[in-house]
């Protein structure tokens, strides 16, 4: 008989000793409590944003407060239900995520009376029903760390401080149990729902009016994130969109595409609009970086080739061309010349590896970008109007369709972003497909083999040269077909918009981290990556000119604690993260 090991006799100890009846209770009260609070006052003047001072209706950012409490208080109650409803709610557990949620409203609680405090100068500007939330959004803490584990393993240790307790909240826990086989039009509904879920919290987000807002949402946003997942529910649904990929996109593409129905403005379409032509970008990069593992720091000359391609064949009063093609001219002028000047520069650099190849490339965006400059009739010959751009580039108008003015869909206004929005969005699906097709053919089978080992791959007798230069020349393309659009959108192109570092993007360091954070060599997480990196620069104005600081440091964090990136990779995620195998312990005499 083998004797079992110390950790699998005696169950985990929680770092609170409370009995497990006891925790429960403290949780459901401190989470009920909090919940109570956001309808009372938390300050007195309504010189902070949101105006916190009605009694009885939450505003602001109570009500991320309201959120977080609410969630918190069903997983608090569904680790007490029947067995049924905990497998469909936390198939993997409902510890883990409930302290996730208190600690996510423990934080955006303490950071709004933190908020208010700072900027209307002492605590005196508390009213007692700040001090309540704080006080009970600790006790829901508190009640929390306290909870008996609801999927325990192997590993488990007998007693755990509060930091590894919630790093173990924040470590995959073992897969869920597989979920009962549901109908094909019930997995469809699941799949549309979660989408229209992600554009309601996106659409959110980018509608919040100022910073203090935006960071609570930041929170909650990213703890419930982690619960979801931890509580297994984001396993099942990648289950599900992996089991109806055709389904999965057509779902997100029409979520996408509703976000303009959603607004009242151009203000937030506007920066919906630069979102989408950045992720474009990376995703385009996704191909040379994530799938061919080549280590381009100049990717953006090509979308600047794209643009400028654009500028002088559109139209525009100061093009030196004089030419004015149809926009579907245009945009294969524009990926010629960005393909062209991929084979160009791969060609004699893609003999180079590793950091060779990465100086090469920097050194041609910087090329590229002094030689636009220099185009300006004095220093070169007159094309680009050097540093002053060429600008006046018209509104397109598609078979009638002038996206210069304000149309209207289910009597609902679409103004001049919306319209551009709409068709960033189907360049960005066409992006999406290729980059798709891509990884799934052989082609793309063997761009991995080159990213994972070279020297394996050609011995196999792969043509690795061809190959990083298809790769080159595909992305170069992507990154033109974005241009062309994206000259349209800003009327104008000019030298310093295509930098490789620099405080307003697009910049090479900018789409190179959207690529490496949110996930190499997949698809949703180049366009999850450049969408956080550009959005909360811009709802947060004082970290604009620590940009770069906050790249580096994001990137530091997250080569330590998920280097896979947000968007997980089974191949990346195998390689990173090998699986622990546990030694037998001697038996005992």
């Amino acid at each position: 008989m083998i004797p079992m090991t110390h950790a699998q006799t005696q169950p985990a100890t929680p770092v609170i000793p409370l009995p497990p009846r006891a925790a429960h209770l403290t949780t459901l009260t401190g989470a009920t409590l909090t919940l109570a609070t956001t309808f009372l006052a938390w300050t007195w003047t309504t010189t902070f944003p949101g105006n916190l001072t009605i009694n009885g209706y939450p505003g602001g950012l109570q009500t991320i407060t309201l959120t977080g409490a609410t969630l918190t208080l069903l997983y608090a109650t569904t680790a007490l239900a029947p067995p049924r409803l905990q497998r469909l709610l936390a198939p993997a557990g409902t510890t883990p995520p409930t302290l996730l949620l208190a600690l996510g409203t423990f934080a955006a609680t303490w950071y709004t009376l933190a908020a208010i405090t700072l900027d209307l100068g002492g605590l005196v500007n508390l009213e007692p029903g700040g001090y309540a939330a704080g006080a009970a959004s600790l006790l829901t803490l508190t009640g929390a760390l306290a909870l008996p584990n609801t999927a325990p393993t192997t590993t488990e240790t007998t007693r755990r401080t509060p930091w590894q307790r919630l790093r173990h909240s924040l470590t995959p826990g073992p897969p869920p149990p597989p979920p009962r086989t549901l109908p094909t039009w019930a997995e469809t509904l699941t799949i549309a729902a979660a989408f229209a879920l992600g554009l309601l919290l996106l659409t959110y987000g980018i509608d919040t009016d100022y910073g203090e807002l935006f960071t609570g949402y930041l929170i909650l946003t990213a703890t419930g994130l982690a619960a979801l997942h931890r509580a297994g529910l984001t396993t099942r649904l990648n289950h599900l969109t992996t089991k109806h990929r055709t389904t999965t996109l057509t779902a997100a593409f029409t979520a996408a595409a509703c976000f303009p129905l959603t607004q009242t403005n151009d203000t937030y379409t506007n920066l919906a609009t630069s979102i989408l032509v950045f992720a474009t970008v990376a995703l385009g990069l996704n191909v040379v970086v994530g799938l061919a593992g080549l280590l381009d720091l100049g990717y953006v000359a090509f979308l600047g080739v794209g643009a400028y391609t654009a500028a002088l064949v559109s139209g525009s009063p100061e093009s030196a061309l004089h030419a004015r093609f149809p926009f579907w001219a245009a945009v294969l002028t524009g990926i010629a010349a960005s393909l062209l000047f991929g084979i160009l520069i791969g060609a004699p650099t893609l003999r180079l590896r590793g950091d060779y190849l990465a100086i090469v490339t920097l050194g041609f965006g910087e090329i590229f970008r002094i030689t636009m400059t220099n185009l300006n009739g004095k220093t070169g010959p007159d094309i680009t109007n050097g540093a002053m751009g060429i600008p006046n580039i018209p509104e397109l108008n598609i078979l009638g369709f002038n996206f210069g003015t304000t149309h209207h869909l289910l009597g609902i206004p679409i103004g001049r972003f919306g319209n551009y929005y709409l068709l960033m969005l189907l360049a960005t699906l066409t992006v999406v497909l290729v980059f798709r097709r891509a990884t799934d053919s052989r082609t793309g089978r063997a761009w991995i083999a080159i990213r994972e080992d070279e020297t394996a791959a050609t011995a196999m007798g792969i043509n690795a040269f061809r190959l990083k230069l298809l790769a080159f020349a595909l992305g170069a393309a992507l990154a033109g077909l974005a241009g062309t659009i994206h000259a349209h959108v800003i009327t104008t192109a000019t030298p310093d918009q295509y930098q490789f570092a620099g405080t307003v993007p697009p910049n090479s360091a900018f789409l190179l981290a959207a690529v490496i954070l949110g996930g190499m060599g997949t698809i949703t997480g180049p366009l999850l990556g450049a969408a956080l990196l550009y959005l909360i620069p811009s709802k947060l104005d004082f970290m604009q000119d620590y940009q770069l600081l906050l790249f580096g440091l994001a990137l530091i964090l997250l080569m330590r604690f998920r280097p896979e990136g947000l968007v997980v990779d089974r191949r990346k995620q195998l390689e990173f993260h090998e699986p622990e195998t546990p030694t037998a312990k001697a038996p005992t005499p």
